[in-house]
């Protein structure tokens, strides 16, 4: 096996953290065993499930002794049975021709497929990361009270891309400051515009006189603009990172933040700012349908400088949501496998129902809600039974017309990409993050989320849409694909079989032998 101390990446994290942090020295390297096989589990998913150019079949061997995939070259790549809704898993090791590899960078150089040396270089830096997120866990922590608390919690990240803490740019000290699961509170700079273009209500506390002040991630100041903070407030850091909680309940600040993080650079766009009041209003009115079962965090302004990396925009905090005072919480979906909190059987297929009513009923009307386990919070009782949903961060929704004008609902008054009718755009929106992001990864395995399904869906109307996700398969991203496809902007999908096994075909199905 491929078992050298540590990788040029985890060598020079560990080398940073000596100087900034020496205690956590021990934990991250007892971490990094642990953090290579979390990516190369990740990767070994997309790999199997994936539409991958380089591979040419995919061959299961009976009774469960794992799968070979067969290269365009010839080569054969060969590793452990994957479950596409698996969280659980922990793959060691796999093997390309007689070699064995644990390091997913050093696999990933090895096959020498395009742009592979980019995305070995990511990949490493994602092990390096996450063995650090993990080595600064404290070993007993008081029980979260407030939604950003719980928030913090998540410390892998994605789980289901190979990049889930890869931060490039960001040093060991940026990753202690500005990480979510290192528990700081950021001060944010607040840079003074004289000439910006202003949604909504801007709050006096962010105003100099005529000018706005636009609250400025810190790693922005330093690395894209090139400016001191100034004046500053405290904030604390949310899953997404560049989205910050001001204290005392106050409401959340998303900031532009020109890093890449997992697939994408997490800045603003000005279409976002410019439609940020019509797509809020109008959800705010789709929401109102949902009989009291969701809620969505209206966007309070948004302001931007006329560029993706200057803007900001103030949204509700969804505590605004949940009755604290008779002790109902609001939690993030992805921190749902967080220590205390309930996942029977019956308590996950009481939330698969919630999260299907909910969805289900809005895509009717027209919306398709991207709900993953970062944008949809669920309201839990006192008892912990799940009783709403709240959804946050309108940027990524898809709209649709002709679907609001059969309900009689007027569409918004915009145009751009939430606008579309296309109906696998529609639903790969919503399934690709629901199915796979929210209800599989906190079922855990396909078996837990077939029964919650099974259980589920057995109240609930028969649409078009529900026989599309009760047929399969369903879609998901293509995450390692995405990032091995530079050339591609936007999404690329892949498909893995429905959960209810009604239907096993799709890119990733495989070929007994």
């Amino acid at each position: 096996m491929d078992r050298h101390p540590m990788s040029d990446a985890e060598a020079a994290l560990g080398a940073e953290l000596g100087a900034v942090r020496p205690d956590l020295t021990p934990p991250y390297a007892t971490a990094l065993p642990g953090a290579r096989a979390a990516v190369l589990s990740r990767l070994w998913r997309g790999f199997v499930h994936e539409p991958l150019p380089w591979v040419v079949r995919r061959e299961a061997a009976a009774g469960g002794g794992g799968i070979t995939l067969r290269l365009a070259d010839g080569r054969r790549l060969h590793g452990p049975p994957v479950d596409p809704y698996g969280t659980d898993e922990q793959v060691g090791e796999v093997w390309l021709e007689e070699r064995s590899y644990d390091r997913p960078a050093r696999l990933m150089s090895a096959l020498a497929v395009p742009h592979s040396a980019a995305f070995a270089a990511e990949l490493d830096h994602s092990v390096a990361s996450l063995a650090l997120s993990r080595a600064d866990q404290p070993t007993a922590a008081a029980s979260p009270v407030t939604s950003w608390e719980w928030e913090q919690l998540v410390v892998d990240g994605h789980p289901f891309h190979p990049n889930c803490r890869s931060r490039p740019g960001f040093s060991v000290g940026d990753q202690l400051a500005y990480g979510p699961e290192h528990r700081q509170v950021v001060r944010l700079g607040l840079a003074p515009v004289d000439d910006a273009l202003v949604v909504g209500e801007w709050p006096e506390r962010f105003r100099d006189g005529g000018r706005v002040l636009v609250p400025v991630h810190p790693w922005q100041a330093a690395h894209v603009l090139k400016c001191p903070l100034g004046e500053v407030i405290e904030a604390h850091p949310l899953m997404s990172l560049r989205t910050l909680a001001l204290p005392d309940g106050g409401p959340h600040v998303k900031t532009a933040l020109s890093a890449r993080l997992t697939s994408s650079v997490r800045d603003i766009s000005v279409y976002s700012i410019e439609t940020s009041a019509i797509v809020s209003d109008f959800m705010a009115e789709v929401a109102a349908r949902s009989d009291g079962l969701l809620h969505v965090t209206r966007t309070l302004g948004a302001v931007t400088a006329g560029s993706p990396d200057l803007a900001a925009v103030l949204r509700e905090s969804p505590e605004t949501y949940a009755d604290t005072a008779t002790g109902e919480r609001v939690v993030p979906v992805a921190a749902l496998g967080a220590t205390g909190l309930p996942r029977s059987a019956s308590w996950l297929a009481d939330f698969t129902r919630l999260a299907l009513t909910v969805c289900l009923r809005l895509l009717d009307l027209g919306v398709a809600l991207e709900a993953h386990g970062q944008n949809l919070l669920v309201v839990l009782a006192p008892s912990g039974a799940p009783r709403r949903l709240v959804y946050r961060d309108l940027a990524d929704i898809r709209v649709s017309p002709a679907r609001l004008a059969r309900h009689g609902i007027p569409a918004p008054a915009m145009s751009g990409r939430i606008i579309t009718d296309d109906e696998t755009t529609l639903r790969r929106k919503l399934f690709g993050a629901l199915i796979t992001g929210t209800l599989g990864a906190t079922a855990g395995s396909t078996p837990v989320l077939r029964e919650a399904l099974s259980t589920a869906v057995r109240d609930l109307p028969r649409t078009a849409d529900l026989g599309t996700l009760l047929e399969g398969p369903v879609p998901t991203k293509a995450l390692t694909l995405m990032r091995l496809s530079p050339e591609r902007p936007g999404d690329i999908w892949a498909e893995v079989a429905s959960p209810l096994g009604r239907n096993q075909e799709g890119p990733g199905a495989l070929s007994a032998r």
